[in-house]
């Protein structure tokens, strides 16, 4: 099973790469715009495997870039609070 088969499972190999990266030193906003390429291949090459990644996928589409990012950084804040 693909970790994008369930939410929570994604949430947590989010919030597992989202620590290796701050470990390695990278700051929350270089994270965000790696989650904003993220989403947007995301979007473009993966089918929404849950209801919940169906809702990112058609926030997605209709988002502006600026809103995009938002987007992500949300979900950087989601899997970071998750874990804390």
């Amino acid at each position: 099973m693909s970790v994008l088969d369930n939410w929570d499972q994604w949430k947590g190999f989010l919030g597992g790469r989202l620590r290796q990266a701050q470990e390695k030193g990278m700051n929350e906003n270089a994270v965000t715009e790696i989650a904003t390429e993220i989403g947007g291949y995301l979007s473009e090459q993966v089918e929404p495997k849950n209801a919940e990644e169906r809702v990112l996928a058609d926030l997605w589409s209709v988002a502006s870039e600026e809103e995009r990012h938002t987007i992500a950084s949300m979900m950087v804040k989601l899997v970071k609070n998750n874990k804390e």
